[in-house]
């Protein structure tokens, strides 16, 4: 191992960034974390933005940089944040997504169903701090919610976390939609705590102002972009009917993490620590490159469904996608799978995969989940929903919901 564990590692949207804690090398440099280099930020964005191709590793690495901004800061204030403490959140920011499996959001349910990346990554933290005798106790602690100093879990989880920061800030660069371009130095900058509660000092109204709008812009540009989501659609359909004749016994080309997923269903209910830790030992193996040689090789299995469908996302023949404010007529929907069905010969179970709706939805600012306040210098509080004189808080608040719908261009 070693000696020196105080790295610098040069990023392309921040420059250097420093590992200021031996325990921080270690998580960085352990198997389960290297993984994420091998897992897309943006899961199938650089379908549409092709030079969307960064990883979780290196969102991790940026959401840690800009905590240790933010630590500097709210101690320059005069808030007090032992270096235990320090060390705990860096931790907890480190390994927030350690979680996610393949393509990031794109699969989140489709290889185990009912468990978040959230819940995944709680699970990973618990295994390595039993692997470390107790070291990520605090961290695990600021990760749930559950440690005395609220504004340190306000840092991870919230309105401002330094999650949101980094990956609107990243993608951004990313993608090269400059919509996204956010202030983030200037926000941290403006950081205070009151009452344990993280706020932002007045003179940062604009920034966040801008933060907000930014954050609503890339989610209809780029997360929810339509070319995005109907490739989305059409890999989480080529691993449900992978699955579907895995379950029936049909033998597929697989990695042996695959595998096990495509053979078995795991749900969060009624499975024991044992099952679990078996789940996770499989899951932690799993990463971007098992899902793709699985398509490259399926492309010529003799079920025709799962043929064409690996075939699409191959050659990069989407699925056409209207996008609607109300949920889609059902016999519309019936009617264009009958044509699927008689142009491919397909059964109208079959033509399912290629017929499909759905629904998505983003809001900007959720005022019930975590307010955003502005400390003026008097001392006084207000959400920026009141602050901003430019903000429309009913419209950035308002859960926007579309219902989509997928099929084959050429019907």
């Amino acid at each position: 191992m070693p000696t020196n564990k105080r790295k610098i590692v040069n990023d392309p949207v921040y420059g250097f960034i420093h590992i200021y804690y031996d325990i921080i090398y270690d998580l960085i440099e352990h198997p389960w974390f290297q993984r994420l280099r091998r897992i897309r930020q943006l899961g199938l964005t650089h379908m549409v933005y092709p030079g969307a191709m960064h990883t979780r590793f290196q969102h991790a690495l940026g959401a840690m940089h800009l905590m240790n901004q933010a630590i500097e800061v709210i101690r320059a204030k005069g808030h007090e944040i032992t270096d235990h403490e320090a060390e705990a959140v860096n931790i907890a920011i480190l390994l927030h997504d350690i979680g996610h499996g393949p393509f990031s959001h794109a699969l989140e349910h489709s290889l185990i169903e009912n468990f978040t990346h959230e819940h995944l990554s709680l699970y990973i933290m618990q295994q390595l701090n039993e692997q470390m005798e107790g070291r990520l106790d605090t961290a695990i602690e600021i990760f749930t919610h559950n440690y005395p100093k609220k504004f340190l879990t306000q840092l991870v989880s919230g309105q401002l976390d330094m999650d949101r920061l980094d990956y609107l800030r990243r993608d951004s660069f990313f993608t090269g939609v400059s919509e996204g371009v956010i202030g983030s130095d200037r926000i941290i900058k403006m950081l205070n705590v009151v009452d344990d509660k993280l706020v932002v000092e007045a003179k940062g109204i604009y920034s966040i102002e801008k933060f907000l709008i930014a954050r609503r812009l890339m989610y209809w540009q780029v997360y929810l972009h339509k070319t995005v989501l109907a490739a989305e659609n059409l890999m989480v359909n080529i691993l449900k009917r992978a699955k579907y004749l895995a379950l029936r016994g049909e033998k597929l080309f697989a990695t042996p993490a695959l595998e096990f997923f495509l053979t078995r269903r795991f749900g969060q209910e009624n499975h024991s620590r044992q099952e679990i830790a078996q789940m996770l030992e499989h899951f932690l193996l799993l990463d971007d490159s098992d899902i793709l040689s699985a398509i490259k090789v399926w492309q010529q299995h003799p079920d025709r469904v799962l043929a064409t469908l690996c075939q699409q996302m191959n050659n990069r023949r989407l699925f056409r996608i209207e996008l609607h404010n109300q949920p889609v007529d059902p016999d519309r929907i019936g009617q264009i799978r009958q044509r699927v069905a008689e142009k491919f010969s397909f059964t109208p179970e079959e033509a399912e995969y290629f017929v499909f709706e759905g629904t998505v939805w983003s809001d900007t600012y959720n005022v019930a989940d975590d307010q955003i306040s502005i400390l003026y210098n008097d001392g006084h509080m207000v959400d920026i929903s009141e602050a901003s004189d430019m903000l429309n808080i009913q419209v950035l608040s308002k859960v926007v919901k579309k219902y989509t719908l997928c099929y084959p261009k050429n019907v």
